[in-house]
C-alpha cells in the first residue's frame, strides 16, 4: 500500500490502491484526508467479549457515542482477506452474528488472514496496527492485554500479550480501563516502562483494573482533561515512535463490588485449573464465569467502561484535530 508522509499527529495516511489489503470506508477515508477527528474501535470485544444481541447493541452505541462527540467511528475487522477500517451496517451485523465464527486476529495474524482470504475480529494489537496504517491516531477499547501470572506450580511465565509490544512501536493513543485483574498488573506496567510507553491516568492517580477503579498501583502521570492528554501525546510523538496509554477508570456507579469481584476471580481461576485451560483460552473462560455468576453485573460494567472510553477518545481526537 502507498503511504504519504507522516502528518502532525504522527500517523501515515493510506492511499487506497487496487492491490492494497487495507480498505477504508468512504466516510473514514474522507475524514482522514480532511483531518476530521477519527476514533478506531476494535471488533474482538464484539465477536468474542459480549453475548450475541448485546454485542450489536453495544457496537452501535459505541459508534453513536463517537459521532455525538464530533468524531467519526472506524470499527476495524478483517473480512474475506480485506482489512476493513470502518464497517457498513451489514458488515457490523456479520461481525456480531451468533454464527460468525471469526478468528481472533492479533498483529501476527493479520498477514495470514489477508493472504489466505479469511475473516477475523481484531484484538487491541491488530486494531492499533491497522489504525496507524490507516492514519488514525486514537483508539478506544475496553482493556489492554498484559503479563499473565505464572501457572500453578511454575515460577515464571512467557505469556505476555502482544498488545504491549505493539503499543511500544505503534504511534496510537489507546484509551482503556487498564487491564483485567487476572493479569500481573505490576509486571505489565514495568514492561510498558521498559518500552517507553507513557501511562496516563485520566482524573485519577490510580491505575484501574477494568471492573475496579483502582488496581492498587499508581499511574506515572495524571491528566485531567482531553486537551492535556492530547498535548502529552503530541509532545511524546516528537521524541518516540511508541504509543501512549490513557487509563480511564470504569464509571463509579458501574464498578463491581470488590468482594464480589474477588470471589468471582477466585472461582474462575479454580475453574481454569480444574479444566486444565491455559494460554489465550483463559480469558474467555474467566469472562464467561464473571458474566454468568454476577448475573450480568460484569456485562453492565464492561459496556459502561467501553462507552466511557469511546467518549473520552473522541474528545481527545477532537483536541488533536484543532
Amino acid at each position: 500500500m502507498r503511504r504519504r508522509e507522516r502528518d502532525g499527529q504522527g500517523c501515515s495516511p493510506v492511499t487506497n490502491t487496487l492491490d492494497s489489503p487495507l480498505s477504508l470506508s468512504p466516510e473514514v477515508a474522507d475524514a482522514v484526508a480532511t483531518r476530521t477527528p477519527v476514533v478506531a474501535l476494535e471488533s474482538t470485544l464484539l465477536s468474542h467479549g459480549l453475548p450475541p444481541g448485546r454485542n450489536l447493541d453495544v457496537a452501535r452505541r459505541l459508534e453513536n457515542t463517537v459521532r455525538e462527540a464530533g468524531a467519526v467511528p472506524a470499527t476495524i475487522a478483517v473480512l474475506d482477506g480485506v482489512a476493513r477500517v470502518g464497517l457498513t451496517d451489514a458488515e457490523l451485523d456479520r461481525v456480531c452474528a451468533p454464527d460468525a465464527n471469526l478468528d481472533k486476529l492479533s498483529l501476527r495474524d493479520l498477514g495470514a488472514a489477508v493472504a489466505l482470504g479469511t475473516s477475523g475480529a481484531t484484538t487491541v494489537a491488530g486494531t492499533a496496527a491497522l489504525a496507524e496504517a490507516a492514519g488514525i491516531s486514537v483508539f478506544a477499547t475496553g482493556g489492554l492485554g498484559g503479563v499473565h501470572h505464572p501457572l500453578p506450580g511454575e515460577s515464571l511465565t512467557w505469556d505476555v500479550s502482544a498488545d504491549l509490544g505493539t503499543l511500544a512501536r505503534t504511534g496510537v493513543l489507546v484509551v482503556c480501563s487498564g487491564m483485567k485483574s487476572i493479569l500481573d498488573i505490576a509486571a505489565t506496567l514495568e514492561v510498558l516502562e521498559t518500552h517507553s510507553v507513557p501511562v496516563l491516568g485520566y482524573r485519577t492517580d490510580d491505575f484501574p483494573a477494568f471492573y475496579l477503579r483502582s488496581s492498587g498501583h499508581a499511574v506515572p502521570r495524571r491528566v485531567d482533561n482531553p486537551a492535556q492528554a492530547a498535548a502529552v501525546f503530541t509532545a511524546h510523538r516528537k521524541f518516540s515512535d511508541s504509543g501512549v496509554l490513557l487509563a480511564n477508570p470504569v464509571p463509579a456507579e458501574h464498578e463491581l463490588d470488590r468482594d464480589l469481584h474477588d470471589r468471582l476471580l477466585t472461582e474462575g481461576l479454580d475453574l481454569v485449573r480444574e479444566r486444565g485451560i491455559s494460554g489465550s483460552d483463559v480469558t474467555p473462560v474467566l469472562l464467561e464465569h464473571f458474566h454468568t455468576a454476577s448475573e450480568g453485573a460484569s456485562l453492565d460494567a464492561n459496556e459502561a467502561l467501553v462507552v466511557a472510553n469511546a467518549r473520552l477518545a473522541s474528545d481527545v481526537a477532537v483536541e488533536l484535530a484543532r
